[in-house]
């Protein structure tokens, strides 16, 4: 990526976002509500989010709500939405942010970038959705879109390197409030019309200046990426358990736990690193619960 986009790319990008974006309510909340939404939305589509998204606010809309509640009432609520370490470290920074910030959701970087589970991209994100501060925010839709149109690539290198951090970092506009709208405007014309596959470039507002479209869109030399199957995977396994322990308000006995999956080896290992990852406590010895 080594020029930057035309002024007019930015500017038809944010101007198709007043008319397409979608209403999603971490949108029109407040700090903490955005940075819910970003623990939420690692790796989940915004369909299976906004249920839960919007019972967790009822229930605990500021973060002292959920630091005063229970590890295993968390891991309830969070569900089925995966990867339930996501709700832990959530638990973890409501606990931080009442304890150190008097209750407020942190603007800086550097104590974004403290909490538990915040990476480079959450930080950037509250930064920009949640206080409408200028800040690089680059998801894999951002990338996506910016590969594409600026460098003629169906997709964006595996991982973000410094050199591409300060490309974009030269490209983004340079006042707040223009930064944080197209922050937004280019993610959500990556998440609904530049998507991986199968883009609908006949309603990209800038298809005539991508040089991905110009060149017939051609395939990644790399080929698309796969994630790991997660059918027969040891995050289904864990994922059942967890499944069994949320409908049980007593501890479970183990013995309860083997219809969850036939293979013995790999239900234990599933049961070990859940144990181990403390979503889960063995208590009494062959009984487990959730964490309180």
């Amino acid at each position: 990526m080594d020029k930057a986009p035309d002024p007019s790319v930015i500017a038809a990008v944010t101007a198709w976002f007043d008319v397409h974006e979608r209403a999603l309510p971490w949108r029109s909340t407040s700090p903490w509500g955005v940075l819910v939404s970003e623990f939420m939305l690692q790796q989940t589509p915004v369909d299976r989010v906004l249920p839960v998204w919007t019972a967790w606010m009822e229930r605990w809309p500021q973060p002292a709500s959920l630091a005063h509640d229970s590890l295993a009432e968390v891991l309830r609520a969070w569900g089925r939405l995966g990867y339930p370490r996501r709700a832990q470290r959530l638990h973890e920074t409501a606990r931080i942010i009442t304890d150190r910030h008097d209750g407020q959701v942190p603007e800086s970087t550097e104590e974004l970038r403290a909490l538990p589970g915040v990476g480079d991209y959450t930080a950037a994100a509250v930064q920009a959705f949640a206080f409408g501060r200028r800040s690089i925010v680059l998801d894999t839709n951002v990338r996506r879109v910016l590969s594409r149109t600026m460098d003629g690539s169906a997709q964006p290198k595996a991982h973000i390197t410094a050199t591409e951090r300060q490309r974009m970092d030269a490209l983004w506009p340079p006042d707040d409030q223009t930064a944080a709208r197209w922050s937004a405007a280019v993610m959500e014309l990556g998440a609904v019309v530049c998507t991986a596959r199968n883009p609908s470039c006949p309603a990209c507002p800038v298809q005539p200046e991508c040089a991905w479209h110009a060149q017939g869109r051609p395939e990644s030399v790399a080929g698309p990426r796969r994630q790991a199957s997660y059918e027969g995977s040891d995050r289904q396994v864990r994922g059942r358990l967890l499944a069994i322990l949320r409908e049980s308000p007593e501890p479970v006995p183990g013995r309860d736990l083997e219809g969850a999956w036939s293979d013995s080896t790999q239900r234990e290992r599933a049961l070990s690193s859940l144990l181990t990852d403390a979503l889960v406590v063995e208590s009494p010895p062959g009984h487990y619960a959730l964490p309180l």
